[in-house]
């Protein structure tokens, strides 16, 4: 039998069973049954959603690094990746994605599923990538949903200890004196030690060379080899080789000194206004992850923040630790944008 009579004789078979009359009651009570349906199933979805919510996580999450192992992203990362697992029950597992100064860790997380398994640790760079990197597929307001900003780590500038100078105006007087000859190392272009380096060159009207590395913690390396002269580095990585007299620590670039380095005046004290350089971290997921997730992990931060073991953990990391609402961090990424923006277009600075 084809499908043509089948469907004949299904027609057939039911009209001889029900009468007209029969079929004239049937339709509406067709229509209630279904309309009841849908309603129960409406209000199922309705009540599963928040328990949907209260699942996450029922797995084990990425926590994207984009630097090397050893810098200040890794080192923090791995606090954060400790309390957050012992908050959500679930292993949250850092992932180092090196390259292009953070950017190519923070585009790889910006590609992953939006379902909360996957976020990065982010600073700064990612804000401003998009200003110099033509070929950048990463948009850092679009692409990415903020959750929280989670540190702050002032940046210290160093130098060789074989270089002359004993403080930053001797340095200045002396990369003026020698115009093209000094130059300073970073963990890549875009990167917060190369901005650094940049601003200045624009503020103290030098011309230091700039020498990019594929990490912070290689930059250091190569000014502790007399490969380069100078870096502007985050305190977590710089204070160990500073007490130890592999490097010689100038000022630290922020509004007042940092207690690990009490001796070490600012650039506003050495006599440069307006060189502060501060890295903040944030926590960030693939854009359109659901606010219930985002939610769920900014209320899990601020209580791990706020907890005495959490600050004293950071403190001797040497890392101020913060939260904020997303939107706050939004806005602070903006910020970031327009922050730079001049700096880079004054410095030409462009990437094909």
């Amino acid at each position: 039998m084809n499908g043509r009579d089948f469907w004949s004789t299904k027609t057939d078979r039911t009209d001889r069973r029900y009468k007209p009359a029969d079929q004239g009651r049937s339709v509406p009570r067709t229509l209630a049954a279904a309309c009841t349906f849908l309603c129960v199933m409406l209000l199922f979805c309705v009540a599963a959603a928040p328990l949907c919510a209260q699942t996450y996580p029922n797995r084990p999450i990425k926590l994207i690094l984009p630097f090397p192992p050893g810098g200040a992203t890794d080192i923090l990362g791995r606090v954060i990746g400790q309390k957050l697992a012992e908050r959500l029950g679930q292993p949250v597992v850092p992932e180092n994605h090196p390259g292009a100064a953070g950017n190519l860790g923070v585009e790889f997380a910006s590609k992953q599923r939006p379902d909360g398994y996957t976020i990065v640790l982010a600073n700064q760079t990612f804000a401003v990538s998009s200003l110099i990197y033509k070929k950048v597929n990463l948009d850092p307001v679009k692409d990415l949903a903020p959750i929280t900003l989670v540190a702050e780590i002032p940046n210290v500038l160093v130098v060789r200890p074989s270089l002359p100078v004993k403080n930053l105006k001797e340095f200045v007087d002396y990369a003026r004196n020698n115009p093209g000859k000094l130059n300073f190392g970073s963990g890549g272009i875009a990167g917060s030690g190369h901005l650094a380096g940049e601003m200045l060159n624009s503020l103290a009207k030098v011309k230091l060379v700039h020498v990019p590395y594929k990490g912070a913690n290689q930059a250091m390396i190569g000014v502790m080899g007399n490969e380069v002269d100078m870096v502007v580095i985050g305190t977590p990585a710089a204070v160990p080789q500073i007490q130890a007299g592999k490097v010689r620590a100038l000022a630290v670039l922020q509004d007042e000194r940092v207690p690990s380095l009490p001796n070490v005046p600012t650039a506003k004290e050495a006599g440069i206004d307006n060189f502060e350089v501060v890295n903040w971290y944030g926590l960030l997921a693939p854009a359109g992850t659901p606010r219930s997730i985002i939610s769920r992990l900014n209320e899990e931060w601020g209580r791990i923040v706020s907890m005495a073991d959490t600050k004293e953990q950071m403190l001797k990391a040497g890392t101020d630790p913060l939260s904020c609402t997303p939107e706050k961090f939004s806005e602070a990424i903006k910020a970031e944008i327009a922050r730079w923006g001049k700096v880079i277009k004054d410095a030409k600075l462009s990437v094909d």
